[in-house]
């Protein structure tokens, strides 16, 4: 059975105030993204000792370490000695650490700054491909892989709006052709709405087995304009979805984490409202 969980900053950067309002509402888990005055991997000593307690003081699970790890970084501008690629890497390293000081086994990063089309043939190779782009993403992921091993946690890599895998199906060739037990997916099928592809079953089917978290949002997205709006839970785009892929995980055996990702704010409100707003129908599809 999926444990269910949020991430916390869509309720507050203040960790003790989201664990209790995490607690009120029946949540197992909790994913750290921001928290306090700072990104996961950068909190100091008496920050990470303070989270320790307050973890352990509302008997919270860890889902899911989540830094930006690579989000943004241009592929071509890169090589595995660039300044702002190592960077990256200690960045990593300290979330492990994170990680490993509240019993977490699993961290996420990204893939990169998005290319558009990394694949085609009849001539479009030549025009329109970013050649050499998907090759150079799996030889960049290698190096955080080999530190993922080391340390024994698994990465997830993010179906990411402007990132080089925005899709299920992306994710799934990523996987298949790492081969890596290190490596799983964070399944966000909001943002994969943007490249068009359907949640269910198109998105779902193509997980299977490759499965290591989820973040549940709902959007509407306007390709055209180059516009996303958040909405509540159920009230968007992933509505036709939702129970399909509910179902689906609960046939699967599905034992992850699925966190809620607040990030709608209504009107005049706060994140904290967006995030009432949403958690009724979350543990009920999902619960």
């Amino acid at each position: 059975m999926a444990k269910l969980g949020v991430i916390t900053d869509g309720i507050s950067r203040d960790l003790e105030q989201a664990l209790a309002v995490i607690n009120e509402t029946g949540l197992a888990c909790a994913e750290l993204q921001y928290v306090w005055d700072g990104e996961v991997g950068d909190l100091s000593d008496a920050q990470l000792d303070r989270a320790q307690r307050l973890v352990t003081a509302h008997r919270v699970e860890v889902s899911c370490i989540s830094r930006h790890i690579f989000g943004g970084l241009a592929l071509g501008e890169l090589e595995t000695d660039s300044p702002a690629y190592l960077e990256e890497l200690a960045a990593l390293r300290r979330c492990i650490d994170m990680a490993d000081a509240l019993d977490c086994r699993l961290a996420r990063i990204m893939s990169f700054r998005k290319e558009m089309i990394l694949f085609g043939g009849q001539g479009a190779e030549q025009w329109v491909v970013s050649r050499g782009a998907w090759d150079k993403l799996k030889a960049m992921l290698l190096p955080a892989l080999e530190i993922a091993a080391e340390r024994g946690v698994r990465l997830v890599v993010e179906t990411g709006n402007n990132a080089m895998i925005n899709s299920a199906w992306l994710a799934r060739k990523l996987n298949d052709e790492l081969s890596s037990e290190q490596l799983k997916t964070l399944w966000d099928p909001a943002n994969s709405l943007y490249c068009a592809e359907s949640p269910f079953p198109a998105g779902y089917e193509a997980l299977r087995g490759v499965l290591g978290h989820i973040h549940i949002k709902d959007v509407l997205v306007d390709m055209p304009r180059a516009r996303v709006d958040c909405v509540p839970l159920g009230s968007g785009q992933m509505a036709p979805f939702l129970e399909q892929m509910a179902a689906a995980l609960a046939a699967d055996g599905y034992a992850g984490s699925v966190s809620l990702e607040s990030v709608y704010r209504p009107p005049g409100g706060s994140f904290a409202d967006g995030f009432r707003a949403s958690i009724d129908k979350f543990k009920a599809v999902f619960g």
